[in-house]
């Protein structure tokens, strides 16, 4: 679970920007995204082709291409960014990590099943939170969205 949390927080962090600074309109170039985040576009592009497949992002080409949602921020709940960031981990991951846990009755009977309570509260917290409330949580931290001006052309 460790190794996947920080996947998971970027690709919460990915859809928060995209939502905050496009929306469903708009995009997002993969190389803006990368400067704000301080992430390397390189890096980034698996998890973008991830939340793209699960079609919580749509990819758009052409000049002013780039990422933008792919459904309604009130309808993209953080559980299913985070589904999805975990489900695109290397193969194997997980498995690896499980394998160097500690073993033990105290384990199987004790700390297990506390873990599988607090992973099962965690689940409904993010089943809860929408991209639509975070927006609404950056605003009240003070944060002012981006006002997109319409293109005008004089001669």
């Amino acid at each position: 679970m460790l190794i996947r949390r920080d996947r998971a927080m970027v690709a919460v962090t990915i859809m928060l920007d995209i939502a905050f600074h496009a929306g469903r309109s708009a995009t997002v170039s993969a190389g803006d995204l990368a400067d704000r985040l301080g992430l390397a576009r390189r890096g980034m592009e698996p998890l973008l082709q991830a939340l793209s497949r699960a079609e919580l992002l749509e990819s758009v080409r052409g000049p002013r291409g780039g990422y933008r949602l792919g459904r309604a921020r009130r309808d993209i709940t953080l559980a299913d960014i985070v589904a999805t960031a975990i489900a695109g981990n290397e193969p194997g991951e997980a498995e690896a990590s499980a394998e160097g846990g500690p073993l033990g009755d105290l384990q199987a009977r004790v700390v297990d099943p506390i873990w599988g309570e607090l992973d099962a509260a965690a689940r409904l917290s993010l089943e809860r939170l929408t991209l639509e409330e975070l927006l609404k949580r950056a605003t009240a931290a003070g944060l002012q969205r981006p006002i997109s001006e319409p293109i005008t052309f004089a001669i």
